[in-house]
This record gives C-alpha cells, structure tokens and sequence, in this order.
C-alpha cells in the first residue's frame, strides 16, 4: 500500500468475501438467491399487515415497519455487491461508499431500536393485557417510531461526519462486501482516536441500553407467564412474543458473533463472513420465524394470495 495520504481520494477497492475466480458465479447466486427471499419475503409480510384489517394493530404496525427497514438494509449492500461481481470490478466511488456506510449504520440502529420497542409492546401485551389499548394508542406508536428514525439519522450522521474529517491512503483496500464504519476508521491514514472514541460510546447508548430494555421487558414477560395457572394460557401468552424473541436473538448474537470474531481473530475474512449472518441471513429469516410462528400472519398471507389470484383470473377474463 503507498504511505502517501490523500484527502481526495477518489476510489475504494471492496475485496468481498473471496478472491478465487471460480468461486465468483457460486457467491453470485447465493446472494442473489438470498437477496430476492429477503426482499419478497419481507414485502409479503408488508403487503398481507395492510391489506388485511384484522392486522392493524400495534405489534403489526412495527412488524411491518422491521419488514421495510430489512429491506433496505439488504438493499444497501447486496446489489452493490453482485454488481462489482458481474462486472469483475471491485471498485466503489469514495462517495458511494460514504454513502453506503450511512445508509447501513442508519439501518442498523433502526433495526435495534424497533426490536426494542417491539419488546416493549410484547411488555405491556403480556403484563398489562387490560390497559394494552390505552397505553399503546396509534399516535404513541407512530411516535415510538418516529424518535428511532431520528436518533438513527442523527447518530448516522454523526459517524459519517466524523469519517469525512479522516484521510485515507492512495490506495485503500477495504477487506470487506460493503464499506462498514469500522473498517472505514481502521483503515485511515490520520488520527482515528475520536473516531473510535465515538463509535464506542454510540455502540454503548445505542447497543447496550436497547439490549437493557429488551432484556427487562422479557423478565417481566417470563414472570408474568410463569404467574399464570393454566397450561394454555401460559401456552397462549408465550406464542405472542416468541417470533419476536426469536428475531431478537437471531439479531443480538449473530450481531454480537461478527464482534467476537473480529476481536478473537485478526483474519478479516473470518469478520466478514461472519457479518453475513447479520447482512443478509438475518433479514431474510425474519419473514419465514414470523409467518411459521404466527396463525395471524398465515392467515393474512392466504387471504392475500388468495385475493391476488381472484383479481388476476379477472383481468384475464
């Protein structure tokens, strides 16, 4: 790599996950195949919560919100990713990958803060069923998500900020599918100590106290169900929150596993195949744990399909 530092740098080279040309057309297709489940999958979900009334309620309303964030999300780094490899370039504009490291760090603390307030629901569902309708009234869950969006944006940007005050080298080789914020940082030619200083005191606001509130709400959740008599209630209670506890779970340790495996390994490639459970195997699962989990959302998707059917047959007649 030449030492010479550059402020104006103008292009990034994305190594992805492997070098091997053979390999190329086999990562291709996975991820093009993971890619459209994760989209059609999600959208599904998306289409069949606002189609059907019965499904406008709170829990659904974020559920359909985490199915459009999941989205994105994919959508920021994948096609991207299968472009550079049906062109055999690796190259990313040094503003599109500012730009891609905005949009993920945004999706990101999306995806965690609407977990969390997807928890809180599932809290006052389970420990205070009688008084669910009041507290959770239409205008306070718009709100809930409105306040994400915006710490989102605004700790986005902050990152982002901080990024264009570094200065990177001639040549810089990112070991990485995607420009993620702390590859961008380790791979500065300048001081990177505020950077740093930054990104962890953001990844124990945003990170931690979110996991706090997870955490606390499923306590009270676990000892709410556990106070109840009867088998099929506890039964009944449980089956509402586990696809989101399952989502959750998938999210914080397939999230938590890319960490300990960079911090564990000074292999990036290890870091970067790990983050594939989050990038993309995560968002595509999300769609099949709650549509398996949940006789509300089979429903809603028949119905959908069957109405979809019903208007194709009448156009063509």
């Amino acid at each position: 790599m030449d030492p010479g530092n550059d402020t104006g740098i103008s292009d990034f080279l994305l190594l992805g996950l492997s070098e091997e040309p053979e390999l190329q057309s086999l990562i291709f297709g996975i991820f093009l195949s993971m890619y459209l489940i994760a989209v059609f999958g999600n959208m599904l979900i998306i289409l069949a919560i606002s189609s059907d009334s019965h499904l406008h309620t709170p829990m659904y309303f974020f559920l359909a919100n985490l199915s459009f964030v999941d989205i994105c999300f994919t959508s920021t780094t994948i096609p991207k990713m299968l472009w550079n490899i049906q062109t055999q370039s690796k190259t990313i504009t040094y503003e599109g990958c500012l730009s891609q490291m905005y949009f993920f760090t945004l999706f990101v603390g999306l995806d965690i803060f609407l977990l969390t307030v997807m928890a809180y629901d599932r809290f006052v569902a389970i420990c205070h069923p009688l008084h669910y309708t009041v507290l959770m009234k239409p205008w306070l869950c718009e709100l809930l998500v409105l306040v994400s969006w915006i710490l989102s944006v605004l700790h986005s940007f902050l990152e982002s900020l901080m990024v264009l005050q570094l200065s990177f080298c001639r040549k810089v080789e990112i070991p990485h599918f995607f420009c993620e914020l702390n590859q961008m940082i380790q791979l500065a030619c300048s001081d990177t100590f505020p950077n740093n200083m930054v990104m962890y005191f953001a990844a124990i606001l945003l990170g931690g106290a979110p996991l706090a509130g997870v955490l606390y709400s499923y306590s009270k959740i676990v000892s709410s169900i556990l106070g109840i008599s009867s088998a099929e209630g506890k039964y009944k209670a449980f089956s509402t929150c586990a696809s989101h506890l399952s989502v959750v779970s998938l999210s914080y340790c397939t999230g938590l596993g890319v960490y300990l495996s960079s911090a564990a390994t000074q292999s990036s490639h290890s870091s970067t195949v790990a983050s594939v459970m989050y990038t993309v195997v995560t968002p595509m699962l999300n769609p099949f744990i709650y549509s398996l989990r949940n006789k509300d959302i089979k429903g809603a998707l028949m119905r959908f399909s069957g109405m979809a059917v019903l208007k194709g047959s009448v156009v063509l007649g």
